[in-house]
């Protein structure tokens, strides 16, 4: 299980990404200054660690020199969107530096493209019958193997890490083709058809007009957020 830190001083967007991460499978522990993030540095270990800069007692940046020597990754989740900052922080040893406000979507490709380059993968997704195995690239429903191409594959999972999140088709085109997305959707829409047919997820994976497509799992909506 990937264990992971999240350290800002705005306890509802801490708990915002917490919420979303837990329903990825991560298990997300949040503090709320500095001094707190240390004292659970010192007792826990952690995967990763997504670290504000302005915090309470010290800011991030010390909070990094603590923390470098641990051997964690780290990736700044910050206001501070002025070059320098950017350098600075990166220089200093973080993976990774996004830039408040930002998309869900986003922080979890970017916690997905550090983890592995770390050698640390969830392995495992699960989302209402379906299984996916992420290293493997396997996909059982019930326990049965279900056989989906490439870009079916990176769709499914792309639904099933942002449940019940509309995506927009620009998204999921350009994250799924790794090409600039020019109005033209009717290979994403074929796709997500075959997928919906294989899966039988018809009353699942639902279109959004004039947006794109949304993963309905209902019963997530009213899933606890994990506290402290």
């Amino acid at each position: 299980m990937i264990k992971i830190l999240v350290v800002d001083d705005e306890m509802p967007i801490a708990n915002l990404i917490r919420m979303n991460l837990s329903r990825q499978g991560y298990t997300v522990t949040c503090a709320y200054d500095g001094q707190q993030a240390a004292d659970l540095l010192e007792d826990n270990a952690y995967d990763l660690v997504l670290l504000d800069i302005m915090l309470p007692k010290f800011d991030g940046y010390d909070l990094l020199s603590f923390i470098r020597p641990l051997g964690i990754p780290v990736i700044f989740l910050t206001a501070k969107a002025d070059v320098m900052d950017r350098v600075k922080g990166l220089k200093l040893g973080a993976e990774d530096y996004i830039v408040k406000p930002f998309e869900i979507v986003e922080l979890l490709a970017r916690i997905e493209v550090v983890l592995r380059r770390y050698n640390k993968t969830q392995g495992t997704l699960n989302m209402v019958d379906v299984s996916i195995d992420l290293d493997a690239r396997d996909v059982f429903q019930n326990g049965e193997r279900v056989d989906l191409t490439r870009k079916e594959f990176d769709l499914l999972v792309l639904f099933c890490q942002n449940p019940n999140t509309a995506l927009f088709r620009e998204t999921l085109f350009e994250r799924i083709w790794e090409t600039d997305y020019i109005g033209e959707s009717r290979t994403l829409d074929s796709h997500v058809q075959r997928l919906r047919r294989k899966l039988n997820w018809g009353d699942r994976i639902k279109t959004v007009h004039k947006i794109g497509y949304r993963l309905d799992v209902p019963e997530l909506l009213n899933k606890p957020t994990l506290d402290q």
